[in-house]
């Protein structure tokens, strides 16, 4: 069974945008430019065409990786209050610091420097499940090394 993607409709709305450009203009200009380097004469010898038939094959591939992350996404919808989940925007310290503000989302709507990270990161991960006020202690894999960090949730709206 094929893992499932959490998307935001938003993400969801411009991975089906992206696919579109790419079965249309994409592709009709992929078929312009193989016609082209066909024309430069022999295919066995012809660098242009075998540059543009790899350039077709990564951007088919890249069409089936949608097609198959759309297939299998889950729109987040319900954003729970009460506990931390994805779709939760929530507010927490770590290690005594001030808080920080982020959003859970899949893996595919990361995005640390805009204030979403994946629920599938370390701190994702040890996020969810947790309510207002909990405070707890979590070891995290940063690179090769793993460090006990202390959390605590303020907010989750």
């Amino acid at each position: 069974m094929a893992e499932k993607v959490l998307l935001t409709a938003e993400s969801k709305a411009e991975l089906e945008k992206r696919l579109e450009e790419l079965k249309g203009k994409g592709r009709a200009e992929m078929a312009a430019k193989i016609e082209e380097a066909r024309s430069f004469g022999d295919l066995s010898e012809n660098a242009e065409y075998d540059l543009a038939r790899d350039e077709q094959a990564k951007m088919e591939r890249e069409i089936s990786d949608l097609e198959n992350m759309l297939h299998n996404a889950v729109i987040i919808e319900s954003v729970r209050t009460d506990s931390v989940g994805v779709g939760s925007t929530v507010s927490f310290s770590m290690d005594g610091k001030e808080y920080v503000e982020y959003q859970i989302v899949g893996s595919q709507d990361s995005d640390p420097m805009n204030k979403k990270i994946s629920n599938d990161s370390p701190i994702g991960k040890a996020l969810l499940g947790h309510k207002a006020g909990d405070a707890f202690t979590c070891d995290i894999k940063v690179g090769a090394h793993v460090t006990k960090r202390e959390f605590k949730v303020i907010t989750i709206h």
